[in-house]
C-alpha cells in the first residue's frame, strides 16, 4: 500500500460516536508521557510514537477491534498510522486535528500536571536558536550560519512532515513525565484485540 493513501481519518464528532457505540473501539495516543500527562481522553493508551517501531510487529498481532490514533496536532498519529497500515494493520484511523482539535470540540480529557507540547517546545529551541545566532553574527559574522541551518531544518521537517529536533526532544527527561509503561500498553492492546 502506498505511504499517501496508507492513512484514513475522522473527525472529533465522528471519534466520539464511535466511541460511544462501538466498545471495542481504543484511542492509542501517541505523544509523549509528558504531554499525555497533561491530558489525555479517558481510556486511552499511552504509546509515544518512538516505541511504534520498536513494537510494530506485537501492536500488529495483538491489536483487534478499531484504533483511533492522537497526537497533539495529528502529525505524529499519521507517521503512526502510515506505519500500522503499511505493516498490515487494518482499522487505524487518525483523529483529525489531535488533542487540540478534542479539547476546541469540548471533548472531555483526564488532566494531570502541566507540561508544553511538544511542537511548542520545538518552537521556543529554534526561535531561541536562530535569536542568539543572529544577535552572536554581530559579533561574530558567521554565526549567522547557524540560523540558516535551522531555517533549512525546519523548512524540510515542513515537507516532509517530520521533525528531527521534535524526536530529539521527546527523549528528554521533561517529555517522559511519569513515564510511560510501554508493556502494560500493549498487554491492554492485546486484553482489547481478544475481546473485538
Amino acid at each position: 500500500m502506498n505511504a499517501k493513501n496508507a492513512t484514513s481519518a475522522i473527525d472529533v464528532a465522528t471519534a466520539r460516536a464511535l466511541l460511544a457505540n462501538n466498545p471495542d473501539t481504543l484511542i492509542v495516543d501517541v505523544r509523549t508521557p509528558g504531554e499525555f500527562e497533561t491530558a489525555h481522553v479517558a481510556g486511552s493508551i499511552n504509546l509515544p510514537l518512538d516505541q511504534v517501531d520498536a513494537h510494530l510487529g506485537r501492536i500488529v498481532n495483538d491489536a483487534g477491534g478499531r484504533l483511533l490514533l492522537m497526537c497533539q496536532s495529528g502529525n505524529r498519529a499519521t507517521q503512526a498510522c502510515t506505519k500500522l497500515v503499511n505493516a498490515g494493520l487494518s482499522g487505524a484511523t487518525v483523529i483529525t486535528g489531535g488533542m487540540n482539535a478534542w479539547i476546541s470540540a469540548g471533548g472531555p480529557v483526564e488532566r494531570g500536571r502541566e507540561r508544553w507540547s511538544l511542537e511548542r517546545q520545538v518552537r521556543l529551541i529554534a526561535g531561541g536558536i536562530v535569536l542568539l545566532s543572529v544577535v552572536a553574527s554581530i559579533w561574530l559574522p558567521p554565526a549567522r550560519f547557524v540560523a540558516g541551518f535551522i531555517g533549512a531544518g525546519l523548512t524540510f521537517a515542513a515537507l516532509t512532515n517530520t521533525c528531527a529536533m521534535g524526536a530529539m526532544l521527546s527523549r528528554l527527561p521533561y517529555n517522559r513525565g511519569a513515564g510511560c509503561d510501554v508493556n502494560a500498553s500493549l498487554a491492554r492492546l492485546r486484553n482489547e484485540g481478544r475481546r473485538a
